[in-house]
């Protein structure tokens, strides 16, 4: 079980980095919908763990290293030479998005030191790049390690603060403090949020694919994963309904709802971002650095490389980045999913 816990701490760590604990996530895909969102939220949960225990099946029963061998999976014929070409640029441009993503990781931990400590945002942006690289150096099990001790904590602290949260709403009458203000439809964003994650997922559950020993495994991974995710979202939602300002105008809602009305707990929830931001950005580099590294020396030039350029991209915006990409490569993460569940279901 041990084991287990420890694959599953590095999911979730990936899962509720930057956007999901500061709420811009849950409130664009989930919150915006209304009551609605929260079938949403169970909708994105349920397919997740689906997703995560077909991927695992595919990378243990391949005995898949890389993600240009689980897109072999996908593309198995020689035949045809533009299924070899589509392969390559799926495989370019899912590297694109997870370095892109591993960028906004950066750009919300600077985010954070300008709101709430009234930095300069480069400063964290920059301690958020060292740290990294120096956790990049120690491979995988270095953030097996990192998440085994960071997301319990994160898990334990977002739930304390929902708890608390619960004893001021009525959850018999929660559709009147929620108000839709999306144009899209509720299951479409739930799908798009479900697939842009999988696209960041895949690579890294490739990373794990050594510590899976069987299918049995593969099934209470997907479940606790499942269940994790349900809670954490749900808790988040409903941070969100205690925002008394323009929601639209804040870069990290939930930060400024137990900043104002949870102060005690303020600093600890800091804590909970950035380490949440930590974690996926480890879970992402390295992912992306495995993918994209021949040996040991050019991992160590693409790390170093791939750091000093996420500090120049952060001063685009942590907000900007997440409402301008995660939906374009949602639509893309979609694609992966139908062809995961159809070579699945022909295994």
């Amino acid at each position: 079980m041990k084991d287990i816990l420890k694959i599953v701490f590095v999911i979730i760590g990936t899962l509720i980095g930057a956007g999901f604990a500061s709420g811009q996530e849950i409130y664009i895909f989930f919150f915006s919908h209304g009551i609605k969102g929260i079938i949403g939220i169970f909708i994105t949960s349920i397919l997740m763990g689906i997703v995560i225990y077909r991927a695992f099946t595919i990378i243990n029963k391949n005995d898949v290293k890389t993600y240009k061998q689980f897109l072999e999976v996908f593309f198995k014929t020689n035949k045809e030479k533009s299924f070899l070409n589509l392969k390559n640029i799926i495989n370019i441009v899912i590297n694109i998005f997870i370095l892109i993503t591993f960028f906004i990781m950066i750009a919300g931990f600077g985010a954070y030191f300008g709101q709430e400590l009234g930095f300069n945002s480069l400063i964290g942006s920059v301690l958020l790049a060292v740290f990294t690289l120096i956790t990049f150096m120690t491979s995988v099990k270095g953030v097996i390690k990192v998440n085994g001790i960071l997301v319990p904590i994160l898990i334990i602290f977002i739930t304390i603060i929902g708890i608390i949260n619960l004893k001021d709403i009525d959850l018999f009458n929660l559709k009147n403090y929620l108000i839709s203000t999306s144009e899209s439809n509720y299951i479409l964003s739930a799908l798009l949020y479900c697939s842009y994650n999988s696209i960041l997922l895949i690579p890294v559950l490739i990373t794990l694919g050594d510590y899976i020993k069987s299918k049995k495994q593969i099934g209470i991974i997907s479940i606790i994963t499942t269940g994790i995710m349900i809670l954490l979202s749900i808790m988040i939602f409903l941070l969100l309904v205690r925002v008394d300002v323009d929601i639209t105008k804040l870069e990290m809602p939930v930060v400024y709802v137990v900043s104002n009305m949870f102060k005690i707990l303020k600093t600890g929830y800091g804590f909970i971002i950035l380490g949440s931001i930590f974690t996926t950005a480890i879970s992402l580099g390295t992912s992306f650095l495995q993918n994209v590294s021949s040996n040991k020396k050019s991992y160590t030039q693409v790390a170093v490389i791939m750091c000093i350029t996420s500090v120049i991209i952060s001063k685009i915006g942590f907000s900007n980045l997440i409402n301008s990409l995660y939906p374009i490569f949602g639509y893309l993460g979609l694609i992966q999913i139908v062809g995961l569940m159809r070579q699945v279901g022909q295994s």
